[in-house]
């Protein structure tokens, strides 16, 4: 009986969404509404999410503008997106705020291929780590005698075969986002 991939596998693909998701909140020059996905701000004692307690649209490409559905949680907003790591000073005239994304230093456009390349690193152990897992299961499983030796010989071939797949789809995306910030 060789190893089961599939619930590696699943483990890999949750992997590449949390990547994903990273670089998506990585700004590169433009305004992007994903760049405010991990901002919480306090709403009655509870820390909440701006993106499910605002309205957030793309003015132009450089213009976020956050409309937020509680007048009242203006100012906790604002406070939130100063001392985020955005970087960008929001702009409130007491109804929206404005966030305004500069346009990149050849600086700054290093430093964020530099985060994307150490996020790709953070997802590639995260993959190496669930083949390791996988593996020592596999071993167990033979040592308990539920597989041959060359059930676990190829059962090891697949998970390294997954475990490739996932690493350079993770190569794959990070040179996308490099792309894109030193092209804007």
């Amino acid at each position: 009986m060789k190893y089961n991939t599939k619930e590696l596998e699943e483990k890999m693909k949750k992997s590449i969404v949390s990547y994903e998701e990273n670089l998506a909140s990585i700004r590169a020059g433009q305004a992007n509404p994903a760049v405010l996905s991990r901002i919480t701000f306090d709403y009655w004692g509870a820390a909440t999410e701006l993106t499910s307690m605002s309205d957030i649209r793309v003015a132009d490409s450089r213009t976020l503008v956050i409309t937020p559905y509680d007048a009242s949680t203006l100012k906790a907003i604002e406070k939130a997106l100063l001392a985020s790591d955005l970087g960008i000073t929001p702009a409130n005239d007491g109804k929206v705020i404005r966030l305004v994304f500069p346009q990149l230093t050849e600086e700054r456009r290093k430093e964020l291929a530099k985060q994307v390349k150490k996020m790709g690193e953070n997802a590639k152990v995260a993959i190496r780590n669930l083949r390791r897992a996988a593996n020592e299961d596999a071993k167990k499983q033979k040592n308990d005698g539920n597989m041959t030796e060359d059930e676990l010989k190829d059962s090891e071939k697949l998970i390294q075969d997954l475990t490739d797949k996932y690493v350079k789809n993770v190569d794959t995306l990070g040179a996308a986002k490099e792309k894109e910030i030193m092209t804007v």
